[in-house]
């Protein structure tokens, strides 16, 4: 069968999108219409299927993405440079529910997880060192580095229960104010308190905002044997031997712990997207949402975050939602971050990046339409601010911005055990989770198979989505049993917390 070089994804759309770069003079024939082009255009790039006067909407996955800046003629080449944005300010909006139930049959499926004393599951078994404040960030760097060394970690992985040691890094903990303060604590509670994690130790400075006293009983009821706490200031001498002492009894307590099977329904995965392009909305973010779907109907949690990259789409979640309230949580979510946007003089609608451009998005609209497909058609079971940890099962949506980093680790805290990320234009980072990369075109996964975890570029290559699926659900279950995602393999792991306000 001969591949399709284009593609129109709703029938109310008025452009198609090239799978393949198309020179000028070729013929594009979508939905009845026949154009021909008006000049080159890149793949993952948009072609306009009838005339359209200035100020007229473009449509795309069935929605206005913005409005021609100017008379636009069929076959040309429809771009940020003759697109504009038709978002502006907060809005008011009305419930309109959808029904929509999942059709998906429950397969009873399992994977390889560490069962916590407090009944969560984790898809890893590691010792992290958290600091209480960034003053420690060398002393943790050090002690993580010795004990690696010590129990040959990567010697004989075979003979040890611990996948790796890790210290959380980061620049907050004091100097701080009000909300940024509070969230650099909790997102520090919510990493202490990861299924991740079969052991940690939280490392203070003494003098900090986020006194390590006052954190350690933000834990509420923890488990004390794996969870200990030092203050360097009260060690009388070396800090770092004492340090040791506690890693050493920890180690020898998580290093006990073996993989056994869990059920699926106690998977909690990430949904994120960066670096995306034309191709995001077609491949990486639809597979991504059947993934999603079929998590949810198998009684998993998925989560949905990047608040932002919901502009423009956001009616499509809010009317997904289960009961009014929840309705209410996710207007005051979209319009409470954009009031954060407006307060700092931005505006709501400049979000795609140079990246995304480049790969065919033109407007927010655009983004966001792509963006939301990670999710599926499952309804909205709840709603979270950033730094909250999970209760509810189902699909979530959580308050965080759009950047890779502090998005990814929000996702994380939430008590997700992997993030899957999909992504056009290609990064190597990675989370204090597994962050899996799902490649959007087979021009990445080509290039970067050190970066990416599985191409959903399959699906402009003759794959059927029906093929996809059970493969990439395979994989995740694969990668929540112990296999490494590439960031792991790479050992590119970071955290990054979200700040607003002033530093002292």
């Amino acid at each position: 069968m001969e591949q399709n070089t284009y593609l129109k994804i709703n029938p109310a759309d008025s452009v198609v999108v090239c799978l393949v770069e198309k020179k000028k003079g070729e013929i594009i024939e979508a939905g009845g219409e026949r154009v021909v082009l008006a000049q080159d255009v890149p793949a993952g790039h948009k072609v306009l299927l009838r005339d359209i006067k200035q100020g007229d909407n473009i449509i795309k996955y069935g929605y206005p993405i913005g409005h021609a800046i100017k008379d636009l003629k069929a076959g040309e080449w429809v771009n940020e440079n003759n697109l504009k944005t038709n978002l502006s300010g907060t809005l008011e909006y009305t419930y309109q529910p959808v029904d929509e139930k999942l059709t998906i049959k429950n397969e009873n499926r399992t994977f390889k997880g560490f069962l916590r004393k407090n009944g969560q599951v984790g898809v890893r078994n590691e010792i992290w060192i958290v600091p209480t404040v960034g003053c420690v960030n060398g002393i943790a760097e050090r002690l993580a580095k010795q004990l690696r060394q010590e129990i040959g970690l990567g010697s004989d992985p075979a003979s040890k229960a611990i996948d790796n040691v890790y210290a959380w890094h980061h620049n907050y903990g004091c100097s701080q104010l009000s909300g940024d303060h509070e969230n650099t604590r909790k997102v520090l509670r919510d990493i202490v308190l990861h299924p991740n994690a079969g052991a940690v130790l939280v490392l203070g400075l003494g003098c900090e905002n986020n006194q390590p006293d006052q954190f350690m009983e933000m834990l509420g009821d923890y488990d004390k044997e794996r969870i200990r706490l030092l203050v360097t200031q009260k060690v009388e001498g070396d800090e770092v031997e004492e340090g040791m002492k506690i890693l050493r009894e920890l180690y020898a307590i998580a290093n006990k712990d073996k993989r056994q099977d869990v059920p699926v329904s106690k998977l909690r995965v990430g949904l994120k997207c960066g670096g995306s392009d034309g191709f995001s909305g077609i491949t990486a973010n639809p597979l991504v949402g059947e993934f999603s779907d079929w998590l949810v109907a198998q009684g998993g949690t998925s989560v949905l975050t990047e608040v932002p990259e919901m502009f423009g789409a956001e009616t499509i979640l809010m009317n997904r939602c289960e009961t009014p309230e929840l309705f209410e949580k996710t207007v005051s979510l979209i319009n409470n971050f954009k009031e954060y946007f407006l307060s700092h003089g931005e505006p709501v609608g400049e979000n795609p990046s140079p990246g995304n451009k480049a790969g065919g998005i033109s407007t927010l609209e655009d983004k966001a339409l792509g963006c939301t497909q990670k999710c599926g058609r499952a309804p909205v079971s709840g709603v979270m601010e950033y730094g909250d940890r999970l209760t509810t099962s189902g699909l979530n949506l959580l308050s965080a911005p759009g950047n890779d980093l502090v998005a990814a680790t929000a996702l994380a805290s939430c008590g997700c055990h992997i993030v899957l990320f999909t992504t056009g234009r290609g990064t190597p980072f990675g989370t204090f989770v597994p962050t899996m990369k799902i490649a959007t075109n087979p021009t990445l996964a080509k290039r970067k198979p050190n970066w990416v975890d599985f191409s959903a570029g399959q699906l402009v290559e003759g794959r059927t989505m029906n093929e996809l699926v059970p493969e990439f659900i395979n994989k995740v279950l694969a990668v929540a049993s112990g296999e490494l995602a590439r960031n792991e393999e790479n050992d590119y792991r970071e955290i990054s917390i979200f700040k607003n306000g002033v530093t002292l």
